[in-house]
């Protein structure tokens, strides 16, 4: 993919679902499952220039066209975004954006 390089922004996070803590500054955020959902979805939708609407979390990453390459640079984003590593393997083991965020919340430790 072309656009690989696409930048998201940190979404606002509100909710008390996961507390992690930034060394660096002492501060704390928490991250729902929704809000990882929104995440994929929203660098989706820019990664292929369409809009959110557009994009079914139960269909998989290929059948939108997201190949190695593209996976590599969303596994890592999202992984900064979460501070936590990411192998973009798990893309293919997980391969909708549903699958890969029950996957992250049982990895995080997330409630529903």
């Amino acid at each position: 993919m072309e656009n690989s390089n696409v930048e998201i922004s940190t979404m606002p996070i509100e909710s008390t679902s996961l507390e992690t803590d930034n060394k660096t500054n002492g501060n704390q955020r928490s991250i729902t499952v929704a809000e990882i959902q929104q995440w994929i979805v929203a660098y989706i939708a820019q990664l292929l220039n369409i809009s959110e609407q557009e994009i079914d979390v139960t269909v998989s990453f290929d059948r939108y066209g997201l190949d190695s390459l593209a996976a590599i640079g969303l596994s890592g984003k999202l992984g900064s975004w979460l501070e936590y590593e990411i192998d973009p393997t798990v893309l293919y083991d997980y391969p909708t954006i549903e699958t890969l965020t029950q996957y992250l919340a049982e990895e995080l430790r997330i409630k529903a």
